[in-house]
């Protein structure tokens, strides 16, 4: 194809060569003088201007059949470079190519290795520890056994150890001391029941902490509460006292003297006493403090139960510091409002009084040293026993 573009290319220029000579023998034939006539025009050319021309046009042509070769083979020239250029780069790619494949199989191929060595790596050490976890296992079931076939009472133990936990649940998070202790006196039976010399220092253990909780001083917290919620029902029907009047200074009562001399001082004193038989006149120094508004009964005795309940949740709480305060303000309150003359005001009173000085807060012990020695007789029975078994297996 290209060789038929470089004929076609060739053939178009020596046209363009030959239309351009044409104009040329054009110029060359009118650039010699105009005829004088007609004559001289009409006349043929001469055969040596006709070789001239032929020649001429021969010496073109060859010159241009020439520049066409030098251009088409220029031309080829430069586009067998450009394809060796490409050929070079195509190969250089194809090296690359290979070498990358080369590198990533080999890479590919270390990876592998590595993988498969890691894994029988770790697949040896599964195998090991598993068969290590297999011998355990045996042991402790034949240890399990012989616990169970030879030493019954050894379960005995657990029992305690349970209830030791569990007295340890009931003082701490419940603070039923009553509970703790009982549960206690039942671990240590247990305890007792084994007939064992080498638990000596674990009952004596037990006994310091039951005589501990024993000490512990028994608030009856139900009771207090029950009284409480009682006073706090009986506010609505507590009388209000009526205004608060100053107190009247003492009158001396003047008697009529048996000096006849004085028998004007006696007339006057007897005219007293006759008129106060009719009108007494008493003289008060001091701000009189008027009467409550009903909104303000309602929020007094609704302020009086507020205090008392706040008493009741501190019980619960053991907020010592709480309750005495709320006590004591719900007594103030009352003393200052309601009518300290009436029975049933002295008796409630009289009862916050007492219910302030209740304690309702106590140290109970901070741990149970019965737990952690317990704890550790078992595991050093049961590892003597696993110890004997795997001795025994070898």
């Amino acid at each position: 194809m290209t060789n038929k573009n470089k004929d076609e290319q060739i053939q178009s220029e020596d046209k363009q060569d030959v239309t351009t000579l044409a104009p040329e023998n054009n110029q060359e034939s009118s650039e010699p003088e105009a005829p004088t006539s007609e004559a001289e025009s009409s006349q043929p050319k001469s055969p040596e201007f006709e070789e001239k021309q032929g020649k001429r046009g021969v010496k073109l042509g060859t010159a241009a059949i020439i520049l066409a070769l030098l251009l088409g083979g220029g031309m080829t020239f430069m586009m067998q470079k450009q394809a060796g250029d490409y050929e070079a780069r195509i190969a250089r790619l194809e090296a690359q190519i290979k070498a990358s494949q080369s590198s990533l199989s080999s890479e590919m191929q270390q990876v592998q290795a590595d993988t498969l060595e890691q894994a029988k790596t770790m697949t040896h050490k599964a195998e090991v520890v598993l068969g290590q976890q297999k011998k355990s296992i045996e042991s402790l079931q034949l240890a399990v056994a012989d616990v169970k076939g030879r030493r019954p009472n050894d379960w005995l133990l657990a029992e305690a150890d349970y209830l030791v936990k569990l007295a340890g649940r009931k003082l701490f998070l419940e603070h039923d001391v009553v509970s703790a202790t009982r549960l206690m006196e039942s671990a240590d039976q247990r305890i007792a029941a084994l007939n064992d010399p080498s638990l000596v220092s674990l009952r004596q253990s037990m006994a310091n902490d039951i005589t501990k909780l024993r000490t512990v001083p028994l608030i009856d917290r139900d009771g207090l509460v029950l009284r409480l919620t009682s006073l706090q029902r009986q506010v609505d029907q507590l009388p209000l006292a009526n205004a608060i009047l100053p107190d009247a200074p003492a009158v001396e009562k003047r008697q009529v003297s048996q000096d006849i001399y004085d028998w004007q001082d006696n007339l006057m004193t007897s005219l007293k006493d006759f008129s106060e038989n009719f009108i007494t006149f008493r003289s008060r120094d001091g701000n009189v403090i008027p009467l409550l508004s009903p909104e303000q009964h309602f929020y007094l005795r609704e302020n009086i139960k507020s205090k008392i309940e706040t008493a009741i949740r501190a019980t619960y709480e053991e907020q010592g510091e709480i309750y005495k305060m709320s006590l004591e303000t719900a007594e103030e309150w009352s003393e200052s409002f309601f009518d300290m003359d009436n029975n049933s005001v002295k008796e409630f009173n009289a009862a916050l009084g007492k219910l302030s000085q209740q304690n309702i807060q106590v140290d109970y012990p901070v741990k149970l040293e019965t737990q952690a020695k317990l704890s550790d007789v078992i595991s050093e029975r049961l590892r003597r026993e696993v110890t004997t078994i795997i001795t025994e297996e070898k």
